[in-house]
């Protein structure tokens, strides 16, 4: 509750600081009219054409439905990978057996192509909801399980024994020691993890599903709707740029406020 309280009391001051990240969007929306400018409306439409898109669909209710569905099976599968996998990744990580055998089957999951797994999923489970969060998460899952993995690993002896030495209670060596190093792994991890699976959502659900972005997104194709279709992908990189900003970042620089 005192972390939650110190994330909002610390908020503003975070947003300020953000403003980098603003001037190096603004610079992007230039580079694209700059684009729109030499290819045209079909290859690439202005920003403002494809904000007007945007606005159109953010205001339609049965475009709002499809949002919600595909924010809702990347979270899923998301949180799920987060789930299993950092529990797999530090119970791995505890033991050296365990670490050596988990190589080559993760090395299996990483050289495994998305659209592979969409296919098989499909054979799998059919069309629908299981085969789009099986995606996400089978693709989600690795990246976790070896930020986990090498945060459980790379614990320094030297600093165990010391606290060893000192008899320190267990809880100041989970909270001081253990979790502090673990984290710095694990949640890069996490965001690595967030945007695979904004994007792995988005390409089932184009071949997998009748409803969601993916689905509206195909229907864009078809119809050669340019600017719709970057409206649909503009809305994705939007919900993933809000969810990494404004909620994990501001919880990992209080988490890691030790490091300085």
């Amino acid at each position: 509750m005192k972390l939650f309280i110190k994330i909002l009391k610390d908020f503003p001051s975070y947003l300020w600081g953000g403003w980098g990240s603003v001037a190096s969007i603004f610079l992007f929306f230039a580079l694209w009219d700059f684009g729109h400018q030499i290819y045209g409306d079909l290859i690439l439409p202005s920003p403002k054409e494809t904000f007007i898109a945007l606005s159109t669909i953010l205001s339609d209710s049965s475009m709002q439905k499809e949002i919600f569905i595909t924010i809702k099976r990347a979270i899923f599968g998301f949180g799920l990978a987060v789930l299993v996998g950092s529990i797999l990744g530090l119970l791995a990580g505890l033991f050296t057996t365990a670490s050596i055998m988990s190589r080559p089957i993760v090395t299996i999951l990483f050289g495994m192509p998305p659209i592979a797994w969409i296919v098989l999923a499909m054979i799998w489970f059919g069309m629908g909801d299981t085969t789009v969060i099986f995606t996400v998460f089978i693709a989600s899952f690795p990246i976790v399980f070896i930020g986990a993995l090498q945060g459980t690993r790379t614990i320094e002896g030297d600093l165990k024994q010391m606290t060893d030495s000192f008899h320190l209670p267990f809880s100041m060596k989970l909270f001081d020691l253990y979790l502090p190093h673990i984290f710095s792994y694990i949640f890069p991890a996490y965001i690595s993890a967030l945007g695979m699976s904004w994007k792995i959502v988005i390409m089932a659900e184009l071949l997998a599903t009748s409803d969601g972005l993916g689905s509206a997104l195909a229907i864009a194709r078809s119809q050669l709707e340019t600017s719709t279709a970057l409206a649909i992908v503009s809305i994705m990189i939007g919900s993933l740029l809000l969810i990494e900003y404004l909620i994990l970042e501001p919880i990992k620089k209080e988490i890691e406020a030790w490091r300085n």
